[in-house]
């Protein structure tokens, strides 16, 4: 692709790590976000302010990076509608690179479609790698769309990420980050009960933790969200309520699919009480004190069921 322009939407914790290598790459780079503090970053570096999402328009890349598709299609409202009046050039990409639902975004790509007269697609490329990923520029990004629009939008995807692969037609790429996803939130889970039940019976989890990354256990989840289990450190990273999002996407695709999850649906009545316990803001790793919160409970209706039982024998 050699028009190097691109508007990107959405300037958090991943959007604008991600943003800055692409202006760092030498991509022409319209930015707009809710908050201007993030903005004003990006501008420094060289990229351009856009007033609202409509003023994107003719640019041949829209991506977003907004915490669901619902944010994504309001704040497309405007686009749309503008498409609608004056269609834009043939093989506008809107990219969707945040983690939505694979049967939703494929309803947004044929709205797009509708919308601008057949000349914008929808490609969903979400990423893996965290906020690290996306400042080292090392995301793996999962594409679903057409073969064409893949092969034209991988210069922007090299920008970002080192392990870029098309999936298959849109969806596929948000089905694999869903796939992602369930590996990294029951394995985060288990290891946090690991550490947990560690702790409890007296040994160090650090210690444990050491031992099994040098065998069948150890995984870059372990690598990565390991010490901040053991630290009990939950500075966001990415807030923990988005994997009961998550979680809730590989249960619908499952129920399209007809195939059984049964460690999901674990993990998203894990993260579901973790919610409960007002605490999806932190980091992923506070799934560690959602657990400890469970362990305390446990004990709390042991004591008092012993209580209740002595009441009665006396």
């Amino acid at each position: 692709m050699e028009d190097q322009r691109a508007g990107f939407v959405g300037l958090g914790l991943m959007g604008l790590p991600m943003a800055r290598n692409l202006v760092s790459a030498g991509w022409d780079v319209t930015a707009w976000n809710r908050s201007d503090g993030p903005l004003r970053d990006l501008v420094l570096m060289g990229a351009a302010a856009a007033p609202d999402v409509a003023a994107l328009r003719d640019l041949p890349i829209i991506a977003f990076m907004l915490p669901d598709l619902s944010f994504i299609e309001e704040a497309t409202a405007g686009l749309l509608a503008s498409w609608a009046e004056t269609p834009p050039a043939a093989g506008t990409a809107v990219v969707v690179m945040s983690s939505v639902s694979p049967a939703r975004v494929q309803d947004f790509g044929r709205r797009v479609r509708d919308a601008s007269d057949g000349r914008a697609v929808v490609v969903d490329a979400p990423v893996s790698g965290g906020t690290k990923g996306a400042t080292d520029g090392t995301l793996a990004i999962m594409a679903g769309g057409s073969p064409e629009d893949f092969r034209r939008l991988q210069p922007f995807f090299a920008a970002m990420g080192t392990t870029v692969r098309h999936m298959g037609p849109l969806g596929s790429g948000s089905l694999a980050k869903a796939c992602n996803q369930l590996i990294v939130g029951t394995t985060t889970a288990a290891l946090a009960e690991a550490a947990e039940l560690a702790e409890r019976s007296g040994m160090d989890p650090a210690a444990l933790f050491d031992v099994l990354g040098g065998g069948l256990a150890g995984s870059r989840v372990l690598e990565n969200v390991g010490p901040r289990l053991v630290q009990k450190d939950y500075t966001p990273t990415g807030p923990a309520k988005f994997m009961h999002k998550d979680l809730s996407f590989v249960l619908e695709s499952a129920r399209a699919a007809g195939a059984a999850v049964p460690m999901a649906s674990a993990g998203v009545e894990l993260y579901a009480e973790l919610k409960r316990q007002g605490l999806g803001d932190q980091d992923l790793a506070v799934v560690r004190q959602a657990i400890s919160h469970l362990s305390d409970n446990r004990d709390d209706a042991q004591t008092a069921d012993s209580a209740t039982k002595g009441t009665a024998a006396s």
